[in-house]
């Protein structure tokens, strides 16, 4: 029984090493981000281990002769559930949105890169706009992502973007006052993604500006909802 605890909490020390190497290493730099995704992972299985063991030592403590030291299976148990939780949750999240990584207020006509069409270009997700194909996911997925229309002229509407811009921790790359458009990129907290942003302002006819705005990932297939969610918390701002 000795060496099957030593077995559990070896198992539940590896889980959390994973778990906190994944976001900080990648970020840093020291591995791919495909590496760091499936350290991630690999961080799930371990503390699935960790924690179905920590599970049958916590059943069998209440056998007289197993109860000594009673805490450490069920901390085991513990550790690898919060190990394993943010990847199932991750994946729960992905399930639940659609398999794209560019979102816009305006498929029909998405804002296009400019300052940072140079550097999009030699990125796996490229600067292009998928099409009709992504724009139906979208429509899908995310229902909600739509213009904005504000009342102030395009000219304090481009101020009021590139201060929501800046408060959303953005980092401005351009920003082109009388074309009306900034061009920004985002950071992931954990693992540090890059995500490129255009913000367009238009007048609108009848008054007022209108105000579209396109997130795309530089990597990956999916963006777990990570573009729609940025994209609604800077109109929020805005507005």
């Amino acid at each position: 029984m000795r060496y099957v605890r030593i077995l559990a909490v070896v198992l539940a020390v590896v889980a959390l090493g994973l778990l906190l190497a994944s976001g900080p290493v990648t970020r840093a730099g020291l591995w791919s981000w495909q590496l760091g995704l499936k350290v991630f992972a690999w961080a799930a299985y371990a503390g699935f281990a960790a924690a179905g063991v920590g599970l049958v030592l916590t059943v069998l403590a209440a056998v007289p002769r197993w109860r000594a030291r009673a805490w450490i299976p069920v901390g085991v148990l513990c550790a690898g559930l919060v190990a394993a939780a943010p990847a199932v949750m991750m994946l729960d999240k992905a399930k639940s949105v659609p398999p794209i990584h560019d979102v816009t207020t305006d498929p029909f006509d998405p804002p296009a890169f400019l300052a940072l069409m140079p550097m999009r270009v030699t990125l796996p997700n490229g600067a292009a706009y998928g099409g009709i194909r992504i724009a139906e996911q979208q429509q899908k997925g995310y229902p909600d992502i739509k213009p904005l229309v504000l009342k102030s002229t395009p000219a304090q509407t481009v101020q009021r973007a590139i201060d929501a811009a800046r408060a959303s921790g953005w980092e401005i790359v351009s920003a082109d006052a009388p074309a009306g458009r900034i061009e920004a990129t985002a950071t992931t907290f954990w693992f540090g993604f890059k995500d490129d942003i255009i913000v367009r302002v238009r007048p609108e006819p009848s008054g007022g500006s209108r105000v579209d705005v396109r997130s795309v990932s530089r990597v990956g297939v999916s963006d777990v909802g990570a573009n729609a969610a940025r994209i609604r918390e800077f109109l929020a701002r805005l507005a």
